[in-house]
């Protein structure tokens, strides 16, 4: 445990030469070699802080091909668990770094010149980065590590919060010399663990079904996770991994999370080698990435946020769920409770005008309903997906009063007004293509991809981010926007930009990623008071980058309440239910024309941010009922969704995956909302139990069924159970298919959900 009256939660012993970052949770420990060089000795559980960790420097010669130092046989880096090992010097896995000379030479030898510890955490501008507030006991270390030969220093980052079982980690590259060097590879952290017997968790899918668990067992070799598209995280995987334990649950054993501050592209793996000591490296994807450093200058690397866990992946999740939420997402929405929204995509698509809309929104209005977005189509000429990206300014056939008359009649209902941008694509139809056609991203010598219909701006110039920011800020500046919803719908192809060099071209991918968060800070920082939704395609930008600039994020264009089930589940491994963009639509279902009960959508969609997108003029009047309390319960209930702690409890990716859970507790542990879900009815099916988590075991609780998903039932027997008996028997979910007769009817049939609301209370306290 940490040791009574230590101020600095990093220890620097310089008789050992051994940093130990430290807290309540958690030990990073890692050392001075002989060479001048880190080696990682140790990353879990907190241990004693005074010990000298010296005996965890492991040396053999293992190797007949084996390269050690001169007149050190037992010194071969291939065989150290080094902390940012290089490729090229004597270490034959794949580096965390690499850096080419003029004369074509990689070799390199960055030895330890000094460090600094200092109270607080550093902003890394220009990149997003986690933060700390006054008051938090926050602790940095900075490590420069230097090769003479080249004048370059290498200064690594960690930064350790007193109440988190979290490292934050980055590099930094500065060039002194008057010889220009050129980074090749730069990851935002290497962790060398001294076993393989772990199983990599990871988030992968496709649009419409991102985020889905995956879990395998490591092998000899490499494992990784990867976006090439250019502008986005992806679809196909999120930049994050887990290595847990085989024996590691929801609730129990070991597990190291890892999650990158990037939203392009990046590369996340875990390498084994042939004595089972597994190298895990994250960051920036080296393919097509080189960049240039003149003296003077310096090249900053995303932070990556390492979390340790020995009481489950829950705690993990847990860990990233607060970070995420207070010291990642910013400004005034941060804390704020999300408004209940309509958009009107999939109710008109691109064929509206003016009446159209405001017949929605009355309905929407008369609900309870907070906020009217309006989606793409309200601006140039734009009918159709084939023009006008790139031209900022009202479409005036379709909105006769402009923008501002529009949200004022939307205002004079009783909502917020919010609005659609697509900021980084441009189309060939467009003002902005005919006045600046070489500001395409692409090599126009070749036949370029035109995805949707568009294609991409060049973000990595800065006078094309200008011209954007200053159409979108004289659109918008002086109107009522409580919301923008910022899409972002096809991958970069065919990189090239006209604004540089044969050199430049090597940093065109990172600097679009910079070039589009510099007009989110800018786009922020001039209308602060605008909630920012972030969206690519649905949920191909949904990464901790972005939660930075925009709090919530669009989590899936599937709508569809089954699919949701899996890819929220899959979601909150990492990111907390504020950011999570979550709408109840209609049915049959746009994407895969399921049809499910209007109770099951909104059961799904409470646990996230809420809302609804659908045509509200033909809902029946019994919808329209059922809707206007379902916005009642989620305003009563939407503070413990969105700040609660979250407990998954039923696996869809585990068994048959016909069931799933989850719930959430009040941060006072005073409520809990639980839901349960079953996909299918079973025939003769077994008995079902829905174990609850995180409860207090002595304390009493009364458990109401919520009646229809969206009222608690007050004529239903009102049970009292302790914490203990909700934790280990649970609460009974079986019906008439396991033989329960006299259950009632809602609870038959498919697409089932669920809902249960628990006191703290006694029968006493009636």
């Amino acid at each position: 445990m940490k040791q009574k009256g230590l101020k600095m939660p990093i220890i620097f012993n310089a008789a050992f030469r051994q940093f130990h970052l430290l807290n309540n949770k958690i030990s990073y420990i890692m050392h001075i070699m002989e060479n001048g060089q880190l080696e990682h000795l140790y990353f879990g559980k907190c241990v004693c802080p005074e010990a000298d960790f010296s005996y965890l420097a492991e040396r053999g010669h293992r190797d007949m091909q084996a390269c050690p130092l001169p007149d050190q046989p037992y010194f071969s880096p291939e065989h150290i668990r080094q902390e940012y090992p290089c490729f090229g010097y004597g270490d034959m896995r794949m580096p965390a770094f690499e850096i080419e000379r003029e004369n074509g030479s990689r070799v390199v030898d960055f030895k330890y010149v000094g460090h600094r510890i200092y109270h607080g955490k550093k902003p890394l501008d220009p990149l997003p980065g986690v933060y700390c507030e006054p008051g938090d006991d926050v602790e940095t270390l900075e490590i420069t590590l230097t090769d003479e030969q080249i004048h370059t220093d290498i200064i690594l980052y960690y930064t350790i919060f007193e109440s988190a079982a979290a490292l934050i980690r980055h590099a930094e590259f500065s060039c002194h010399g008057e010889e220009r060097i050129s980074v090749e590879t730069a990851m935002s952290f290497g962790l060398d663990l001294p076993d393989m017997d772990y199983e990599m968790i990871d988030l992968a899918g496709s649009w419409s079904r991102e985020r889905h668990i995956r879990r395998h067992s490591l092998d000899y070799g490499i494992q990784s996770v990867y976006s090439l598209r250019g502008s986005c995280s992806s679809h196909q995987f999120n930049p994050f991994i887990a290595l847990a334990r085989r024996d590691t649950g929801e609730n129990s054993g070991e597990v190291i999370g890892m999650s990158l501050l990037y939203s392009g592209d990046f590369l996340a793996q875990a390498e084994v080698d042939n004595f089972g000591v597994t190298r895990v490296t994250m960051g920036i994807h080296p393919q097509e990435f080189s960049w240039t450093l003149y003296s003077g200058e310096k090249f900053v690397t995303p932070e990556a946020v390492i979390v340790y866990s020995d009481k489950g992946i829950g705690e993990m999740s847990s860990t990233y769920h607060w970070l995420y939420r207070n010291r990642l997402a910013r400004g005034m929405w941060r804390d704020r409770e999300r408004p209940i929204l309509i958009n009107n995509w999939e109710a008109t698509y691109f064929s509206f005008n003016e009446e159209s809309l405001l017949k929605i929104a009355r309905k929407a209005a008369d609900i309870g309903i907070e906020l009217f977005v309006l989606d793409d189509g309200w601006f140039g000429h734009r009918n159709d997906s084939k023009s006008s990206l790139g031209d900022w300014y009202v479409n005036k056939e379709k909105l006769q009063g402009g923008l501002k008359g529009f949200a004022e009649k939307i205002n004079s209902l009783g909502m917020g007004f919010g609005i659609w941008i697509e900021p980084e694509m441009v189309s060939e139809d467009s003002d902005l293509y005919r006045k600046h056609p070489d500001w395409v991203l692409g090599d126009k010598r070749r036949i370029l991809s035109k995805a949707r219909n568009q294609y991409v701006l060049d973000f990595s110039r800065p006078e094309v981010v200008d011209e954007v920011y200053r159409q979108l800020a004289d659109t918008f500046r002086g109107l009522p926007i409580t919301y923008i919803k910022w899409d972002h719908n096809r991958s970069m192809s065919e990189v090239f930009s006209a604004g540089g060099n044969r050199e430049y071209q090597g940093t065109v991918r990172h600097r679009f990623i910079l070039g589009m968060y510099s007009l989110y800070a800018k786009m922020t920082a001039a209308f602060p008071d605008i909630l920012f939704e972030s969206c690519a395609s649905g949920g191909a930008r949904f990464d901790p980058g972005m939660l930075y600039y925009a709090p919530q994020a669009w989590c899936s264009d599937n709508t569809d309440a089954i699919e949701r089930i899996r890819i929220q589940y899959g979601t909150s491994l990492v990111y907390p239910l504020s950011s999570i963009g979550s709408h109840v639509s209609a049915v049959p279902n746009e994407q895969i024309k399921r049809i499910t009960p209007l109770r099951t959508r909104a059961a799904v969609a409470y646990f996230g941010t809420f809302g609804y997108e659908q045509d509200l003029t033909k809902a029946s009047e019994e919808e329209l009922a059922e809707m206007k309390l379902q916005i009642s319960f989620m305003k009563k209930y939407r503070n413990l969704i969105q700040k609660g702690t979250f407990c998954r409890l039923i696996s869809p990716f585990e068994k048959d995956g016909n069931i799933a859970a989850w719930e959430v507790i009040s941060e006072d542990g005073k409520e809990v909302l639980a839901a349960y879900f079953r996909i299918l009815q079973k025939p003769e099916a077994p008995y079902t139990r829905l174990r609850l988590a995180g409860l207090e075991e002595k304390e009493t609780y009364l458990c109401q069924e919520v009646n229809n998903c969206c009222e608690a039932d007050a004529e239903a027997e009102k049970i009292y159970r302790s914490g203990s008996e909700l934790m280990n028997i649970g609460l009974i979910m079986s019906d008439e298919s396991s033989g329960c007769k006299g259950v009632a009817a809602q609870v038959q049939g498919d697409f089932l959900a669920r809902m249960f609301l628990l006191k703290k209370q006694s029968p006493d306290a009636e």
